[in-house]
């Protein structure tokens, strides 16, 4: 077996990974080989390993240990939320998952991962030119590392899903193998691209459309088409209308608690004379973050109000906000997302990130993957009223984003939506890996996809153990955990 992060001379490591000289040496044939070389050393049917051990972490042990880290008062939503089915279960535990997968054979061959590649975090989001494109959408876990773990946690999650939208085995077998063998062929048309076609390379959203009107799948049609529809709307100013309320010729946030609840309801009277001062610094470092025409661009505009808003399955506790800003006047507002970015639940295994900011980490590691990104992404980090420094990023709220709702998908409609996963995925670690290398690891036939498929239907099997585990906690009062939130 091979290390986790490869060899440095044939596949990239986590020093070298983004150092742009690491492939010079080699040819296209000898990135081949090596590729070839690494398949001989960890078998293609090696991946489809799976068992839990007694050695195995307490998976409840290790969301624990991710609540004490986190905001106390929001513990028992993420509980809920999580409690509800194995598949949202699965969702909040890529911590869970990071641990076992650091335990399976590594194929050596390392590239930028999304760390948390499961389906719901792939979806549609406007460029900032305006075009709807498919892609990934959340970035909370990258970092470089083998890139089997993101192929693995993908296709994992189609297996969950499936089962919980009462697939049969065969379905959901199909979804998987489909999923993966996308994977593995668009691995090899990258490998064939000069290096600025695959740069340059997206999934319009309307040829995702496209692929299921050819299954005559109306249902999952339909679906894309309600969720394409509403990503053409689903900007800050919608977002406006839904979270801000106007006090005469002022603007604030809504009060909703627990959900959202205004800086003012959250803060002592020590601290209320403190925040903006905080704040402004925050604005600051996030400004200074960001290429000199988008600080042009943020400069125009003026603070005006923030909230913390409770977002997600797996990233409830930790600090979220939501921040108010005018430009022009009151009927110019823009909307940020400021969002706590602690270390990479892949970093114990994986290896720790080069840079010294975790926002920075989250911001690298999305503009290298993603196809087109955020213009007004950014970074800071602060110590907050615990006296703890902590990390975010900045990026815009909604801002197009959003995504198929996978109930309503067709087992014919899971796997066209799993082929785009299979595709944006491999795009990605085509960028930012040796797409040769990978190309030539996975090779020609059926072998890799075959192996993730069992991997995937194993993997299922333990998930619905640990979310058993879960709601068994809950009923004997060791987590709580509120339901519907």
């Amino acid at each position: 077996m091979t290390n986790a992060i490869g060899k440095p001379g044939h596949a990239a490591s986590a020093e070298t990974l983004e150092d742009p000289e690491y492939l010079a040496f080699q040819s296209v044939g000898e990135r081949r080989v090596n590729g070839h070389r690494l398949r001989d050393e960890v078998p293609l049917d090696t991946h489809a390993k799976w068992k839990a051990t007694p050695a195995r972490v307490d998976p409840l042990a290790t969301l624990e240990a991710q609540s004490a880290q986190r905001m106390p008062d929001l513990i028992h939503i993420r509980y809920g939320r999580m409690a509800a089915s194995p598949f949202a279960f699965f969702r909040g535990g890529a911590g869970i998952m990071a641990g076992d997968l650091a335990t399976t054979p590594t194929s050596g061959l390392a590239t930028q991962l999304c760390g948390d590649a499961h389906l719901l975090n792939f979806g549609f989001f406007a460029t900032p030119d305006r075009t709807l494109i498919f892609g990934l959408n959340d970035f909370d876990e990258t970092l470089p590392g083998p890139f089997e773990w993101d192929v693995k946690r993908l296709a994992a999650s189609i297996e969950i899903a499936g089962r919980d939208l009462g697939f049969t085995k065969s379905e959901r077998r199909s979804s998987v193998l489909a999923t993966v063998q996308a994977y593995r062929e668009s691995m090899t048309e990258f490998a064939e691209m000069r290096n600025l076609e695959v740069w340059y390379a997206r999934l319009p959203a309307q040829d995702f459309k496209a692929r299921l009107d050819e299954l005559a799948d109306p249902l999952s049609s339909a679906e894309a088409d309600k969720r394409i529809r509403q990503s053409l709307k689903r900007d800050h100013l919608r977002a406006f209308n839904r979270l801000v309320e106007r006090h005469g010729d002022s603007l604030r946030f809504k009060s909703a608690p627990p959900l959202l609840m205004p800086i003012e309801e959250l803060l002592d009277t020590e601290q209320r004379d403190r925040y903006l001062e905080v704040v402004q610094e925050c604005l600051r470092q996030y400004r200074s973050s960001m290429p000199a025409d988008r600080q042009s661009l943020m400069e125009s505009y003026r603070y005006l109000h923030m909230a913390r808003k409770v977002v997600g399955v797996g990233s409830v506790g930790t600090r979220a906000w939501v921040v108010l800003f005018e430009g022009r006047d009151c009927d110019d507002p823009l909307l940020l997302q400021m969002k706590e970015a602690p270390p990479s639940v892949l970093a114990p295994y994986a290896g720790p990130s080069r840079f010294s900011s975790e926002g920075q980490r989250v911001v690298a590691g999305q503009r290298l993957m993603q196809a087109a990104g955020d213009h007004l992404l950014g970074h800071y980090d602060v110590v907050d009223w615990d006296g703890q420094r902590h990390d975010f990023y900045v990026r815009q709220l909604w801002d197009g984003k959003s995504s198929i709702d996978v109930t309503q998908l067709t087992p014919k409609g899971m796997q066209v939506y799993g082929e785009s996963c299979g595709w944006t995925l491999a795009r990605g670690h085509a960028r930012a890996g040796d797409r040769v290398a990978l190309a030539a690891y996975l090779g020609g036939d059926d072998t890799f996809e075959q192996a993730i498929a069992k991997f995937a239907s194993a993997y299922a099997d333990t998930n619905e153990e640990d979310h058993a585990l879960l709601v068994g906690a809950v009923a004997d009062g060791r987590l709580e955990a509120t339901a519907g939130i």
